[in-house]
């Protein structure tokens, strides 16, 4: 079960969606899970040259997407609502502002461009 909780357009433009994944995993416990999404649409600019945005793209497609997930298991049920409270704070002193940089974009897009050239065999099938 996913619970939209929050969209945000952040500073840098990308809109980011927070949503609550937590789900039951006994009667008197949940798995408690935040996951966080940003959309990024490729651009030629954050590339080397146009093979590496040709590759990402044809790999991944027009766009790729952030993701971030905290969780805790075996949460009492009592307890569930704080303990999201609390990965969300956790998320939002630590890790929101790089996602608002100016840069994180590009990073991003660089990142999976690393992860092709890293082991550029398990893409191959994308490439054909």
């Amino acid at each position: 079960m996913k619970t939209l909780v929050e969209t945000t357009v952040l500073d840098n433009g990308l809109t980011m969606e927070i949503c609550d994944r937590s789900r039951p995993i006994a009667a008197d416990t949940t798995k408690v899970e935040l996951y966080v999404r940003v959309p990024v649409r490729l651009e030629r600019g954050f590339f080397p040259g146009d093979e590496a945005f040709d590759v990402v793209r044809r790999i991944w497609g027009d766009q790729i997407v952030f993701e971030y997930v905290r969780e805790r298991t075996f949460v009492g049920n009592d307890a569930r609502e704080a303990v999201f409270a609390e990965l969300l704070a956790a998320f939002r002193t630590h890790t929101l502002p790089y996602l608002g940089r100016p840069g994180f974009a590009r990073g991003v897009a660089l990142a999976r461009y690393r992860e092709y050239l890293g082991n550029p065999c398990a893409y191959r099938n994308r490439l054909q």
